[in-house]
């Protein structure tokens, strides 16, 4: 039975045919590919044999490509260009050398210090292209599970399914107000579910981390929870309750940032209630070496914060 087209050509014949034709002698191109002049030969040799039409015009001084040579030119071109961009991308997979680092942020996380990170590990490794994806943790964990990202930063809780998730650290979330008398002491869900709630992550809502936490402590305790205005960003609703109209919850890494208002108050809750930051991959996945190391960089800064 006959070789099927693909086959009939193999790379190592096109590059020998690609680098006869460009410096005009067999001996040459044995030189550039380190080989020796008969292998190249041969090589040329199988594939006018199997088509049964000559590449080239074997003149006294110089090879001439035919027609057939000259129809074949930009295809082998074309096939060894795509086979040594296909190295190229794999290999940088398995180096800092080069490819792209795929890791998912949580929201608040220049509260972390973690825009740090991004400046440390392109500094570190400037070869690396990074595809930084800041979201709400539902579309990370999303995200990561689908494959869309490698890894990602989120706060729990999130659905697990298919996930590893390995908790990095606790924050404490407190209640603020612009009104003193609201911080007295802690509080509780009562309290919680009596007040004018000023929410960000709008979009997201009660399947935000943070307010699935408090969504869930509220139904044990026979009590609802409501927002009278939500936003998207943290920083809209801390302007919001800095101008009295309600009150929010955030947590002390917000609190105790340059840019929360001076005018705003905190406490905690009578039973504390914590955001717990976590790292997350595809159950079974491999990571790629920048994406890996990014992951590490993360986790050092948090746990340093």
């Amino acid at each position: 039975m006959s070789s099927s087209p693909l086959t009939a050509i193999t790379l190592n014949q096109l590059r020998a045919f690609l680098t006869a034709a460009r410096l005009g002698t067999f001996s040459a191109a044995a030189t550039e590919l380190r080989t020796t002049q008969p292998s190249v030969s041969e090589l040329i040799k199988r594939m006018e044999d199997h088509y049964r039409i000559p590449l080239f015009t074997r003149g006294s001084r110089r090879l001439v490509l035919t027609s057939g040579g000259q129809e074949l030119l930009p295809y082998a071109e074309r096939a060894v260009e795509a086979a040594e961009g296909a190295d190229r991308a794999l290999r940088s997979l398995t180096s800092l050398d080069g490819g792209v680092a795929t890791f998912g942020l949580l929201r608040n996380a220049e509260y972390y210090f973690l825009s740090e990170l991004l400046e440390t590990f392109h500094a570190r490794h400037p070869q690396v292209r990074l595809r930084i994806i800041g979201l709400n943790s539902v579309e990370v964990a999303e995200a990561v599970s689908s494959g869309d990202l490698e890894a990602g930063l989120v706060v729990l809780p999130i659905d697990a399914e298919g996930l590893d998730i390995t908790p990095l650290m606790r924050d404490e979330v407190v209640y603020a107000s612009a009104n003193p008398d609201r911080t007295v002491r802690p509080v509780t869900m009562a309290d919680l579910a009596a007040a004018s709630l000023i929410l960000y992550d709008a979009h997201y809502g009660w399947r935000d981390p943070t307010r699935r936490q408090l969504a869930e402590r509220a139904q044990v305790e026979g009590v609802t929870l409501n927002a009278v205005i939500e936003v998207e960003h943290v920083e809209a609703a801390l302007h919001i309750v800095a101008r009295g109209a309600g009150d929010t919850i955030v947590s002390r890494a917000v609190s105790r940032s340059r840019t929360f208002p001076e005018n705003l108050h905190t406490v905690g809750f009578a039973e504390p209630l914590y955001d717990t930051i976590a790292v997350v991959r595809r159950r079974g996945s491999i990571l790629s070496p920048a994406t890996r190391e990014i992951t590490r960089l993360a986790r050092r800064m948090l746990l340093t914060h």
